[in-house]
């Protein structure tokens, strides 16, 4: 006797026991991009980079009283672990965390194309949207995983190389090292927020190319560009409408009263982003023209 779900997956003409929604799965896709190298070697260089700074910092030789001498948590960065953090933090903001947010994403659909698998994962058959999406979670969730290695390695590296203690600011402010950790944690939430704008641009791009390269490199770049004209004062309240003028937003988190506004702000308006370009991501991958 044939079972109703069989009946019913006759009449729509699949093919017996298809079921859309356990075809590639997070978990499948995310197994799979961990595999990879470029996953692999992405984790290496964000975790190198605070031990590379704590020998910059070791071998280096003590400037702070040269230049402007405008305070900066570099000047600070050998006080606790959660110093260190924080200033790593500060040296990935705008570029170098953009890089594995656009690689993860810029990545998703265009390396499919690139390999001329693309219209194969089509054809298993997987939805479009759902092929889309579940890229995209696994893009967040790498993105996620790249802030927290980097935050993490920076913590334990910071910790054994200065001591626990609390957070203190350039301006001989003084966070208890409980509060610091948590406020430091709402950071990287921050920080992985505000690169969505980002993210929903390289994915749009990646739908649009057949290079990985390109839409990764394009992600950056506009990213960059960005950020440069965010620095053009004669812009004046234009620039509020740029990402990257609330990119450091987080760092209102580091004083004894913390102050959301800017961070609402930035987080507004980079969902916003976000949302748009994954619309139209979603919208141009469903009626494309799929041949590689």
């Amino acid at each position: 006797m044939t079972s109703t779900a069989d009946s019913v997956t006759a009449g729509s003409g699949a093919a017996p026991g298809y079921s859309p929604g356990r075809t590639l799965t997070v978990r499948v896709e995310l197994a799979r991009q961990l595999r990879r190298r470029r996953t692999l070697v992405m984790a290496a260089l964000l975790a190198a980079l605070p031990i590379v700074l704590i020998v910059a910092l070791a071998v280096g030789t003590d400037d702070s009283g040269r230049g402007s001498g405008r305070p900066s948590m570099f000047d600070v960065a050998t006080a606790s672990g959660l110093n260190l953090t924080a200033t790593v933090l500060i040296a990935g903001t705008g570029f170098l965390l953009v890089i594995p947010v656009a690689l993860f994403f810029g990545d998703a659909v265009a390396s499919e194309a690139d390999w001329s698998s693309l219209r194969y994962l089509l054809a298993a058959p997987v939805p479009r949207t759902r092929l889309l999406v579940t890229k995209a979670i696994v893009a967040l969730i790498l993105s996620v995983g790249s802030v927290a290695l980097l935050m993490g390695v920076a913590l334990a590296a910071g910790t054994l190389a200065y001591g626990w203690g609390p957070l203190q600011s350039p301006t001989a402010v003084s966070l208890p090292a409980g509060e610091a950790l948590w406020r430091l944690l709402l950071a990287a939430g921050f920080i992985i927020v505000s690169e969505l704008a980002t993210a929903g641009l390289a994915l749009w791009l990646s739908t649009r190319t057949d290079a990985p390269l390109a839409a990764v490199g394009g992600a950056v770049g506009l990213t960059v560009i960005g950020s440069v004209l965010d620095q053009v004062t004669a812009l004046g309240g234009l620039r509020a409408a740029l990402p990257a003028h609330w990119q450091y937003a987080w760092t209102d988190l580091l004083q004894p009263s913390i102050e959301w506004s800017a961070m609402a702000q930035g987080v507004s308006l980079s969902v916003s982003i976000a949302v748009v370009f994954f619309a139209l991501a979603v919208r141009g991958f469903r009626t494309k023209d799929v041949v590689s």
